[in-house]
């Protein structure tokens, strides 16, 4: 057994199996050099120009690192043992507690970031199977018009939201959202909506429709929180649209005929700001082929590969 004298330490190395990102693994040579290791056999300390023996400030058992290419190695059998001087170890210690100082953390501080994490991440899984909950629209089916949805999260919980309710009587209503906020109280902001679009049973005109929600959002929602929507309801027997809007992006009509995009004028508050908000109402003719088309924010924002933005008349070109 290799006994250290002086203020020397013997430390077993360590050694990590490495691969490579293909999951090739490497040979020793090729291998980063580890430094970590357990001490294995301490000296009895440092003799001081007194005479004075200094005990170690380490003992057999600690883990310990080390730097890089410090010391002397030795190889017993088939274990690689490193001999280094006491003060090698503090000193790379004394560094990593310097870095750690010089990031405003200590241990305890990081671990209590990880938790906040780790319930974070928790409340946004919550948040999101809501969500799809939520979101599960059945497409209501006309003989006169076909209809798509498409809603595709950025992130693990979206803003946005969608609601189609077949009326029976030849009337559908359908709106789309975008909650200004997230996690667990934009997706409860979303069930409300949902709900009282829902709770209602029969076709109501979108400015009316409007005017019930801004006053359920302004009641149970976050004061910090506001929802923007596009209201419409669809006339098959007549071929109308009658549609308003609570501050959000503004829709479109390709019309066949002219083969060009209508932008639709209609414009109103944000819900959630005021209880006595009141809504104006637009009422629009849908010729053979016309084509509505109504989004969020997630399509006008979109950036191309140089990270600029997408223009309103190149996205309409897309579609």
């Amino acid at each position: 057994m290799l006994k250290p004298l002086g203020n020397r330490v013997i430390i077993e190395k360590k050694e990590q199996e490495q691969t490579t990102k293909s999951g090739i693994v490497l040979t020793d040579s090729a291998k980063e050099k580890s430094n970590e290791g357990v001490i294995i056999a301490v000296g009895q300390g440092r003799l001081l120009d007194n005479g004075t023996q200094v005990a170690p400030q380490v003992s057999e058992g600690d883990t310990i690192v080390f730097q890089q290419y410090a010391g002397t190695e030795v190889k017993r059998g088939d274990k690689t043992y490193l001999i280094l001087n006491e003060e090698d170890i503090l000193e790379t210690l004394d560094v990593l507690q310097e870095v750690v100082k010089g990031f405003g953390y200590s241990y305890r501080d990081y671990q209590r970031l990880v938790n906040k994490l780790q319930v974070h991440d928790k409340e946004m899984d919550l948040a999101s199977r809501l969500q799809q909950t939520m979101l599960k629209a059945d497409i209501p089916q006309f003989d006169s018009i076909q209809i798509g949805v498409i809603s595709v999260a950025a992130q693990k919980v979206s803003g946005d939201y969608f609601n189609l309710i077949d009326h029976k009587d030849g009337t559908m209503s359908f709106a789309v959202a975008d909650v200004i906020g997230s996690g667990i109280p934009a997706a409860l902001a979303m069930s409300m909506i949902k709900f009282g679009m829902d709770a209602y049973g029969h076709s109501q005109l979108p400015s009316d429709g409007l005017k019930r929600l801004n006053r359920v959002v302004e009641k149970n929602v976050n004061q910090n929180m506001f929802v923007t929507m596009f209201y419409g309801l669809y006339e098959e027997m007549n071929h109308l649209l009658y549609c308003s809007s609570a501050g959000h992006e503004p829709g479109y009509i390709y019309r066949a005929e002219t083969e060009a995009f209508e932008e639709i004028g209609v414009r109103g508050r944000v819900l959630g700001v005021s209880p006595k908000t009141r809504y104006s109402q637009q009422e629009i003719p849908i010729y053979l082929d016309d084509l509505i088309i109504i989004f969020t924010d997630g399509v006008t924002e979109a950036r191309d590969v140089e990270g600029n933005f997408i223009d309103k008349d190149k996205l309409l070109d897309l579609v």
